[in-house]
């Protein structure tokens, strides 16, 4: 008998049909003969209905409310789904993250799992319980309800599966696997049979929505094989797991964009000991998030510093990195969201020379102007306008050939 962590999104549970139809489909996977254990997000659009609810208070939204208020979503789901699989004739409980036993930090709305007490539902599934759990959610060390970050419910089903040891863990999305590229913006984008831990972890860090980073990150640490597949067909989807369980055919697997882009410019920094330390700590204790950084050369003892940050964070970051100009004695400072990240990744670009020259051509034959340019291993990232992100995302995919087998 297997145990499988399933998860599904919150287009899947957008309704009380589909409710039914994922509980159809849950009802026959266990009379295969499969324990099931399963993740569920907010219903549809519910966690930005609740955002907008409240916005109308007036003023600043305290974390801890927000976190509170948001939770009610997965929890909806939660009780729905197990009440729809018991009116099927399935015995099936609902659990609330925390009855789950989900621990974590106090980082309100991008909370880290610190721990999982699976004794709860290791006895629900003795007593033959279909286990349905709130995702997104878990429990502070001081008692409070605390929120995982958009797509957290991918996080809260690799974590279980890692911790339940489970067969393998099923993300169901209304998309049938990972592709090479957003089928909205490239018409002939390919659906990847498999993909390593570490390109799925750079594409979802760079803007591919079909898995959360953090569970790509929890699915390589802890070697769980994870298939990412549709709610709405009975397809195989993308299944992610080891390098060293498929070959590296191709130099680069996919193209993944990121909209929530903001940049930030200090100019004429001193370039001395312990200022890149003040600048990024201060960034870090607020709770804000730096994705790119580039300091260019050094003139007249004082360089300049431009780095990145998501969109969603830049009001609250304007003020600190303010205050920050004056405290490290810069001359001003830029900032502008009409920018956006492009990246390329794929595991081949270790041993292949020449991909980033390909790269920039594609996007110099658009006219398409970099304003930063960040790499690892197995992927460049550009920073380039917003309003070009298309373009460069089509040529990227025609360049490296995405669309061939």
């Amino acid at each position: 008998m297997a145990l499988l962590v399933s998860k599904f999104g919150g287009s899947s549970v957008a309704s009380i049909a589909k409710i039914k139809h994922i509980a159809n489909r849950i009802k026959s996977m266990q009379h295969k003969g499969d324990q099931m254990v399963v993740v569920v997000s907010a219903m549809g659009d519910t966690t930005d209905e609740l955002i907008t609810l409240a916005s109308a208070t007036g003023g600043e939204l305290c974390g801890r409310e927000m976190d509170m208020l948001l939770a009610t979503g997965e929890q909806q789901s939660a009780a729905l789904l197990a009440l729809t699989l018991q009116n099927m004739g399935c015995d099936a409980i609902s659990l609330t993250g925390w009855q789950a036993g989900i621990s974590s930090d106090t980082s309100y709305s991008k909370a880290r799992i610190t721990g999982i007490d699976t004794t709860r539902i290791e006895n629900e599934l003795k007593q033959g319980n279909i286990v349905v759990i709130a995702g997104f959610q878990g429990l502070s060390s001081q008692g409070d309800i605390t929120t995982l970050g958009r797509g957290g419910s991918d996080t809260t089903a690799v974590a279980l599966a890692a911790k339940l040891k489970a067969e393998r863990c099923l993300i169901f999305t209304d998309v049938e696997g990972v592709f090479t590229a957003d089928p909205r913006i490239v018409k002939d984008a390919r659906k990847l049979a498999k993909i390593s831990y570490e390109e799925m972890l750079e594409l979802a860090s760079l803007g591919a929505v079909v898995l959360q980073p953090r569970a790509a990150e929890f699915a390589m640490l802890y070697n769980v094989d994870v298939e990412v597949l549709s709610s709405f067909s009975s397809n195989p989807g993308t299944i992610v797991t080891e390098v060293e369980n498929m070959e590296r055919q191709r130099v680069v697997s996919g193209i993944a964009h990121d909209r929530n882009c903001a940049r930030f410019a200090l100019f004429d920094v001193p370039d001395q000991p312990g200022i890149a330390k003040t600048l990024f700590k201060t960034l870090a204790e607020h709770n804000i998030n730096v994705d790119m950084v580039i300091q260019s050369a050094m003139r007249d003892d004082i360089n300049d510093i431009a780095f990145t940050i998501e969109e969603n964070d830049l009001s609250r970051a304007v003020p600190v990195v303010q205050s920050l100009v004056e405290k490290i004695c810069a001359s001003g400072m830029f900032y502008g969201q009409d920018v956006a990240k492009v990246s390329i990744v794929g595991a081949g670009m270790q041993s292949n020379t020449g991909v980033a020259a390909a790269m920039f051509e594609a996007l110099a034959d658009e006219n398409i102007n970099i304003h930063m340019i960040s790499t690892s291993e197995i992927k460049i990232s550009t920073i380039i306008d917003e309003d070009q992100v298309e373009t460069a995302v089509r040529a990227l995919h025609s360049r490296f050939e995405l669309d061939k087998e």
